[in-house]
């Protein structure tokens, strides 16, 4: 399946049925009067966000969507038909633009949450709404009004608590196969890994927390470079950055420093995130080279450095407890904050 996280669609609102003119015409009944029913509205536009879909594979091809127009008012005051309102199915974490003004219209995070991007035109009114004691026989309607046309930007941010960055060939895929059921592609070049991959990680409690794996961060991302740019905006909306530096790299400080510079640059307060910092492929180092490995970055980074081996499986217990202990902490500082922008005033 192809991961697709970018969309343009047109979208096109029904338009609203005409008002119709008609008069009551019947035996016995004397002056029967303006009968013009109004025109029924047209369907609306909505986008609702499933966990039935990963990507935004499904508009790739399909980028025109039109609801149904309603129907023209009948005789004897009938009311025309309503158009059929058309929903359209996303993935949870995709956020909807409107191209015209660049400006975010929604942000579909829970599944069933509806957004609708395109209201249906209202139905014209008939001549019986006309009806008037200066006016008892009306032979004017009003048409019905057209629906909204808009043309939308689709993009998906992956719905995940713990973010993995680092350089291409930092481990980080194989991190994931490690710590989760997630199989992604591995090999020992650059840029193995060329989508998100996500991938359930289970508390001692049972809890699952999503991990995602984003490649090809390398510098100059943030302008465009490799494939980072592309991947970026699937951080934003996690909680806590795991950064993984390849220990036995030439530069692995420098590494470091590249992603952290990246992540400044692209803004969105990703360099602000906790962070957990773990020096992968410490199994192929000799205990002195690591011992110095972890001084040196001891003194840029404020929390501990934790030497782990993905493929041996080594060292990743307490680098997971630090993230339990740090998730925990962001959640509950979410929590409290919600608490005080609803907390009611006492008299």
């Amino acid at each position: 399946m192809q991961f697709i996280d970018q969309a343009e669609v047109e979208v096109i609102a029904g338009d609203g049925g005409d008002g119709a003119v008609a008069f009551r015409r019947e035996k016995y009944v004397p002056a029967g009067g303006p009968a013009g029913g109004n025109g029924g509205p047209g369907g609306s536009i909505y986008l609702r966000a499933t966990q039935q879909l990963q990507t935004l594979l499904d508009f790739r091809y399909a980028h025109r969507f039109k609801a149904d127009n309603g129907q023209r008012g009948g005789t004897k005051n009938m009311t025309g038909a309503a158009g059929v309102d058309l929903y359209l199915d996303v993935p949870c974490g995709t956020a909807i633009y409107d191209v015209a003004t660049d400006q975010l219209m929604g942000d579909l995070v829970e599944p069933g949450q509806l957004l609708c991007v395109a209201q249906g035109g209202k139905g014209g009114l008939g001549n019986r709404h006309f009806l008037s004691n200066r006016n008892r026989a009306p032979e004017h309607a009003l048409p019905g009004l057209p629906g909204e046309e808009r043309r939308l930007r689709l993009e998906l941010k992956l719905l995940a608590e713990v973010g993995i960055v680092g350089l291409p060939n930092a481990g980080k895929s194989t991190l994931i196969s490690a710590l989760s059921a997630a199989r992604p592609k591995i090999a020992d070049y650059p840029f193995t890994t060329l989508i998100p991959n996500l991938g359930v990680v289970r508390r001692p409690s049972g809890d699952g927390t999503v991990f995602a794996d984003i490649p090809g961060l390398i510098e100059g991302a943030h302008q465009g470079l490799g494939l980072g740019h592309e991947f970026l905006r699937h951080i934003e909306r996690t909680r806590l950055l795991l950064h993984v530096v390849d220990a036995t790299a030439e530069q692995p400080v420098e590494n470091f420093q590249t992603i952290q510079q990246e992540l400044a640059a692209y803004g969105r307060d990703l360099s602000d995130r906790p962070q957990v910092l773990a020096l992968n492929k410490v199994d192929a180092l000799t205990p002195e080279a690591l011992a110095e490995l972890i001084h040196q970055f001891e003194t840029l980074v404020p929390g501990p450095v934790y030497g782990i081996s993905a493929v041996a499986g080594t060292g990743l217990g307490p680098m997971l407890q630090q993230i339990w202990d740090l998730l925990d902490q962001a959640k509950a500082a979410a929590a409290a904050a919600e608490a005080t922008v609803f907390a009611i005033p006492q008299d």
